[in-house]
């Protein structure tokens, strides 16, 4: 999790502000800031009597409309608060438009010296010459002078000798001005207010930064489900406080954007993510709101699709919303996760219904939809407040669960997961609700400050934890995860440190085993917090050097990493490298250092060899080439400063090969200032003095060899930026918004340096429009053609060549009027006044805010009042003189040295009212052991306010401990309390609550005992299960007894005189019932089974009969008892398992021996002996009988051992003896099952074919689970042929299938992979 931050860091740490230190000593040079402007139309200004007196402001600069004549009004500014938000500054910013998901950030600027301002008239294009002469003694007054202008407006600043202190000169030159413009016919409506400045589409780039899913878009500010919920772990307190997230990564390159359509559209969400950089598939989920995940949602009215492109490698993400219902709208998100990369967008959907003449049916409106969701049937709480103007109240009816006393009585982290539990969509408005009621707060006696609620570190690093005693003698222990922390002499793994008051645990090389809970102990309290260690990717901090070498020498891969005993792969060309005992490759590590070693290198060594880790790769060639020549020390590329020593070495084997030396091409002979040596195989060219002309390409060719040894060497001269030539103070460059700034820099360096102009992370190019800069041979310039109030800020230059790099920075302020207020909070109401706040503006246009001007007007009417004449200091006011009863809005400008500010956005509606009176006859309704029903009827004076509802309040008789029952208001008269101690004596009071406030209690005038009259218990055996309950083995048993009794029965169960067990049967119980529940079913789990209900000492019992039954066994000893003619008399015994039921009869088939095929007889059979008649004379028959009972016939059947040979009475025929071929074979498949593809909705078969004697027992399987009674499948088999039907597959149906074949000589098995593909909407 994100490290907790404070909210006042968000000023200090931001890169974009631009505040000079408060020690620094004020300039003595007087800043003059000139504005020029056409006069705006005056408009009148509704008063309350009072003429407002006028007040000298200047007026922002109006630049020209652009060539292309467009003007965007400027996008209005999203608050945000939270660190995160300041850290996306510094990191991601982006020169786009202002979107939901991107407000532009706050820019602060620290107040300086009153300026001096001059009104004048502006022509369209200003030249401004400022001279600005050294620190003189206390200037006098500035002159300024009108002359004509030229067409384009340049800034020049002239940085002269320090001469004597003169006065400070401004020459501002005008043309006359343009006629002024018409006034607007209806100017008395509306205060005059600055219009804002226009912005040209195609020069004008905002800043933009990625913020979290926080911002909610505007259309969905007035809807509750658009409001987010809260996440695990976040108390109802802290809902007002910044979310800390984890910093954004730009993984999104196209985001969803919201839309709007009608109840029964379709409509389309596309999420586009680049793979240029990733190693697999990126995560996304959809959510609704924050905590409804759609992945688990999809069916016919949402689809969600994934597609790749390999020859753009992006991945595209879409949502399908089809036939949306008017419970679809709402605030929908998408989030992007890859490794430790995280990316998130918000969106909204708005639904607008069909107009509906007839009335709504409150219960259906106020039920889910049940078209095949989870959710179906329950409360909709959305839909209720649609139609909640023809809701009924009903004055009898009892909540059966009362959430507010659930979420009093849970954790935070439980929130969630009740309001998904009881169909509460609006769990922030729940939460603030339940932040506003009343709760006292203990104060910590021993903690004068306690520990962050949670830290954050990194691995290896260090944290400290800090707490503020207020008793500084109290005994502090120190514990993690429960373990004291006691301290070690020889280890320096926790410090503890003091400091005054403050106790310190310093945890010092940070690893995973701190990922702990950590708490501190004063005495009796305790203080709690969690420390979060996170672990870094392993990155690659020394790449791997290519090789270059020789056969049977000796290979060395070297690559360093950031982390001790980091998991790495080495690979060769892609594939891993096999480092086994046997291995011709060994890899060896050392701290931070991994080697990969071959001892006798070979040709086929020759490759890319890379090194994996999890935050990076490195990869290197090598290139292993056979003898002659060794090169044992190459020539290496070299830059060498102007005028120092150039020193070039080379080494090969064999050693005393003499040879030349060339540049670029020219043989170098040996002078005073060169020298060239030889020692063995040491080969060495020094230059003692560069110079310019020595830069080229350096050739070492050994003599008898074609190889030769290159080497580049440059003679450069390092860059250098002259900023003190310009004379500016503080290196700060001020100017007014609108007018054209141009600095000019001079710069050195040999070659000529690169310049880049850069703004925090954004480079300015030399492209730019409004905002460019320009690099010439001997200076650079940075030009603002028309200033803004984002142009303030650091503006940093670096130049480069290959000599080094040198850097600098000016500062840049540009002033103008200031942002609007935040929106104004009106805390108060009475009843012809009110009390408002507001937080002053974030950005103040680089002038002390003056102070502000209030405006009112009635929420039907278009027409502002101005409240205050002169201008308020402070960020309060107290409006008064206002109707009782008629709905008030108020806003706020803010007032500068430089103009008028645009008006905030206007507060909240408010009302003027009154409380009612106290409700009516309050009386006792129910009363049971731990609950009391209370009724009472409306206040008789409910006032213009209306009425909201009503707060329950108890207390225990004796004390004046009152405790709100309710936490959400009710509208009924009627309340249950619940969760109350038995037998306990209580008062009860009401109060009506309006928007005014709260009434005067109206109180029970006596206590009431919490008691429940005894109920004796009475158990309602339904008729199903007052005879024996027979189930089939492997069904589900689940039986529902209920009954009655006050106060809740106690329930026991016993099978056959003993405790039933647990692991066996499943008994759940509650007040009105109690549930007998078996997954799968087997026969030992029948008999009686006796229930016991209890009240105190009375009791009531029951029986239930459980038998579960199963298929029998086959007959036993089939035989034939006699032949004569064409009959056959068989005999046999009953099975010897008769499946826990009744044999119901029997079948009795019959075979002929040349063929085998089975044929039925007869079916149903009771008795145990048959005369078979009507068999073919000639023929030779078997026999088998199956047993059956109410389950079906036996899986198996008894055959007789010994045949039936039908003769011709009267002729014996002696037939020759053949020996029987045998035709028997296991199964075996002559034709697989083949790979298929399949369409969602179209019917599917798979084939194959098997041979095998006696015939196979065919069985089907899906993921090695046998299809049985599945009516989505079919199964035929014909002459071998096996075929699986699958009807209509949906995407579900995809998977392993096979087909096994079993007889008596074995089996055989054959699979395939079946895909079933969705059809994508044209």
């Amino acid at each position: 999790m994100p490290e907790p931050t404070k909210k006042d860091e968000m000023s200090n740490g931001e890169k974009e502000s631009v505040a000079t230190d408060s020690s620094e000593a004020p300039m003595p040079t007087p800043e003059i800031s000139l504005e020029v402007s056409p006069p705006p139309a005056e408009q009148p200004v509704e008063t309350e009597g009072k003429d407002p007196q006028p007040i000298e402001v200047l007026k922002p600069v109006q630049p020209e409309p652009v060539e292309n004549g467009s003007k965007e009004p400027e996008p209005e500014a999203v608050v945000v608060g939270a660190k995160e938000q300041v850290e996306s500054v510094n990191s991601e910013v982006k020169e786009e438009a202002p979107s939901p998901c991107s407000p532009p950030p706050p820019a602060t600027v620290k107040e300086e010296a009153e300026p001096v301002v001059t009104e004048v008239n502006q022509p369209p294009e200003p030249v401004v010459t400022v001279v600005t002469p050294p620190p003189p003694p206390p200037p006098p007054e500035p002159v300024v002078t009108e002359v004509t202008q030229p067409p384009e407006p340049v800034v020049t600043v002239v940085t002269p000798p320090p001469p004597p202190p003169p006065e400070p000169v401004v020459t501002v030159q005008v043309t006359p001005p343009p006629p002024p413009a018409d006034k607007d016919d209806d100017g008395t409506t509306n205060t005059p207010s600055p219009p804002p400045p226009p912005e040209d589409a195609n020069t004008v780039k905002k800043l933009s930064i990625e913020l979290p899913n926080d911002s909610v878009h505007v259309s969905a500010m007035g809807r509750k489900d658009s409001v987010w919920s809260l996440g695990e772990g976040q108390a109802p307190e802290d809902l007002d406080k910044p979310v800390d997230t984890p910093p954004l990564s730009s993984l999104l390159i196209e985001r969803p954007q919201g839309g709007s359509i009608t109840v029964g559209g379709d409509i389309s969400f596309v999420a586009k993510v680049e793979a240029q950089d990733l190693l697999r598939k990126p995560t996304i989920k959809w959510f609704k709101g924050k905590w409804m995940d759609l992945a688990s949602k999809t069916g016919k009215h949402l689809q969600l699709k994934e597609t790749f492109d390999r020859r753009t490698k992006i991945h595209t993400f879409e949502m399908h919303i089809i036939k949306a219902k008017d419970n679809y709208a709402g605030n929908y998100r998408c989030e992007v996760t890859y490794k430790d990369k995280f990316d998130s967008c918000s969106f909204d959907l708005e639904v607008k219904e069909l107009e509906q003449s007839q009335s709504v049916d409150i219960r259906s409106a106020f039920k889910r939809s049940s078209e095949g969701h989870e959710d179906a049937g329950d409360l909709d709480f959305s839909g209720l407040l649609k139609h909640r103007n023809q809701r009924e109240p009903k004055q009898d009816e009892t909540p059966e669960v009362d959430v507010w006393e659930i979420l009093k009585s849970a954790r935070p982290d439980q929130y969630e997961k009740i309001a998904f539990e009881y169909g509460i969509t609006d769990l922030r408005g729940l939460l603030k609700r339940l932040k506003k009621t009343k709760k006292e707060e203990k104060k910590s006696e021993a903690f004068a400050k306690k520990l962050d609620p949670a830290y954050q570190v990194d691995k290896g690093g260090k944290i400290r934890l800090v707490v503020d005693l207020a008793d500084p003698t109290v005994e502090l222990k120190w514990y993690k995860n429960g373990q004291e922390i006691r301290p070690t002499p020889n280890q320096r793994k926790f410090i503890f440190e003091q400091k005054g008051t403050q106790r310190i645990l310093v945890i010092n090389n940070c690893g995973l085993n701190d990922d702990a809970a950590y708490s501190v102990a004063a005495g009796e309290e305790k203080c709690t917090t969690e420390l979060f260690v996170k672990e870094l990717p392993v990155k690659i901090t020394k790449e791997i050097e290519a090789v270059k070498t020789t056969v049977n020498e000796r290979i060395e891969l070297e690559c360093e990493v950031s982390e001790e005993g980091a998991q790495v792969k080495w690979c060769k060309n892609g594939v891993e490298v096999p480092t086994g005992p046997r291995s011709r490759y060994r890899v060896k590590s050392e701290g931070l250092k991994h080697w990969l070693i071959i001892d006798d290198a070979s040709k086929e060594d020759t490759g890319t060899f890379s090194l994996m880790a999890s935050g990076g790769t490195s990869e290197a060639k090598v290139q292993v080439e056979l003898k002659p020549l060794k090169i044992i020390q190459d020539l290496q590329d070299m830059t060498v400063l102007l005028g120092q020593p150039l020193k070039m070495h080379c080494e090969i084997f064999p050693g005393n090969v003499p040879g030349r030396w060339y540049r670029n091409g020219q043989l170098i002979q040996s002078n005073d200032r060169i020298n060239i040596l030889q020692r063995a195989k040491n080969h060495r060219l020094e230059i003692v003095n560069s110079t310019i002309h020595d830069a080229g390409d350096y050739t070492f060719v050994p003599e008898g060899y074609t190889q030769s040894l290159c080497a580049k060497v440059h003679i450069v001269d390092p860059p250098r930026v002259h900023l003190e030539s310009l004379n500016f103070p503080d290196n700060t460059v001020t100017i007014v918004a609108g007018n054209k700034l141009r600095v000019e820099i001079p710069i050195s360096g040999e070659p000529a340096p690169r310049v880049v102009w850069m703004k925090g992370e954004r480079v300015i190019l030399d492209s730019g429009h409004r905002v460019r800069a320009e690099t010439f041979s001997d200076y650079t310039s940075l030009t603002i053609d028309i200033a803004e109030k984002e142009d303030t800020g650091n503006y940093k230059i670096v130049l480069q060549n290959e000599a080094g790099e040198a850097g600098a920075s000016i500062k840049v302020k540009v002033v103008d009027i200031p942002d609007p207020p935040e929106v104004p909070l009106v805390t108060e109401v009475g009843g012809d006044w009110c009390s408002m706040t507001w937080e002053p503006p974030i950005y103040d246009g680089g002038s002390p805010i003056l102070g502000y001007f209030i405006e009112r007007k009635k929420k039907q009417s278009s027409r502002w009042m101005r409240l205050n004449f002169d201008l308020n200091k402070e960020t309060t006011f107290e409006p008064k003189k206002m109707i009782e009863g008629v709905p008030y809005e108020v806003r706020v400008f803010a007032v500068n040295a430089i103009g008028v500010s645009k008006p905030s956005e206007p507060s909240k509606a408010f009302v003027p009212l009154a409380v009612t009176s106290e409700p009516t006859m309050l009386v006792v309704d129910d009363v049971t052991d731990t609950t009391v029903t209370m009724k009472w009827r409306p206040p008789e004076t409910i006032g213009a306010a209306g009425l909201d509802g009503y707060l329950v309040e108890y207390c225990i008789e004796g004390t004046d401990d009152w405790r709100v029952t309710n936490k959400e208001l009710t509208e009924k008269t009627k309340y249950t309390i619940t969760g109350l101690p038995p037998e306990a004596k209580i008062l009860v009071r009401v109060r009506a609550i309006n928007a005014a406030g709260a009434s005067t209690p109206r109180t029970l005038q006596h206590s009431i005992l919490v008691k429940e009259v005894i109920e004796p218990p009475k158990i309602r055996i339904p008729r199903h299960l007052k005879q024996t309950y027979t189930r089939k083995v492997g069904e589900a048993v689940n039986l529902v007894i209920p009954f009655m009794g006050k106060p809740r029965p106690k329930v026991s169960w016993l099978k056959e005189g003993q405790t039933v067990d647990p692991t066996q049967v499943t008994i759940r119980n509650t007040d009105c019932d109690s549930i007998i529940f078996i997954r799968k079913a087997e026969r030992k789990h029948s008999g009686k089974y006796d229930m016991k209900v209890e009240v105190e000492n009375h009791v009531d019992t029951a029986i239930i009969d459980i038998q579960i039954v199963d298929l029998p066994g086959p007959p036993q000893c089939v035989k034939i008892d006699e032949v004569w003619g064409g009959n056959v008399a068989l005999d046999w015994t009953p099975p010897k398992d008769n499946g826990n039921a009744a044999i119901t009869g029997y079948t009795i088939q019959k075979a002929d021996k040349k063929t085998m095929e089975w044929y039925t007889c007869i079916e149903h059979y009771h008795r145990t002996c048959i005369t078979i008649t009507e068999l073919v004379v000639g023929n030779e028959y078997f026999f088998r009988i199956y047993s059956e009972n109410m389950v079906g016939l036996s899986e198996g059947a008894t055959q007789t051992k010994d045949s039936a040979l039908i003769v011709k009475e009267g002729m014996q025929l002696k037939n020759p003896e053949y020996i029987d071929h045998d035709f028997k074979e296991p199964p075996k498949f002559t034709q697989p099952l083949i790979n298929t593809f399949a369409i969602a909705g179209y019917n599917a078969t798979l084939n194959c074919s098997v041979r095998a004697n006696p015939r196979p027992k065919v069985i089907w399987m899906k993921n090695k689970i046998a299809i049985i009674d599945d009516p989505r499948y079919r199964m035929f088999s014909n002459q071998g042929v096996c075929t699986l039907e699958i009807r209509k597959p949906s995407p579900y149906d995809g998977g392993m299938y096979s087909c096994k074949a079993i007889n008596d000589l074995g089996d055989a098995l054959v699979e395939c992979k079946l895909e079933v593909k969705v059809p994508t909407q044209e």
